[in-house]
């Protein structure tokens, strides 16, 4: 299997949501793996979603982790 096949098998068998269990589209809440859910408190994953909201009001598709949120949860995509 080729790299490229390889890094799509593995991110599909994660399983990816919102903390909640609803759509991002509702919510506004970040989509993780459920793992990084779980290694996140509160408050990081609360500024994870504020990030992610504040960029959808600004018309923008994606949306960067705070840094900190991002060197925790590196591992875990």
């Amino acid at each position: 299997m080729k790299a490229p096949q390889k890094s799509l098998k593995d991110w599909s068998s994660q399983n990816w949501r919102t903390k909640s269990g609803k759509p991002s589209s509702e919510t506004g809440e970040r989509y993780l793996p459920e793992k990084a859910i779980k290694a996140l408190s509160a408050a990081e994953y609360a500024a994870t979603t504020r990030a992610k909201r504040e960029a959808t009001r600004a018309g923008k598709q994606f949306a960067k982790q705070p840094k900190k949120i991002a060197e925790k949860i590196r591992g875990f995509r």
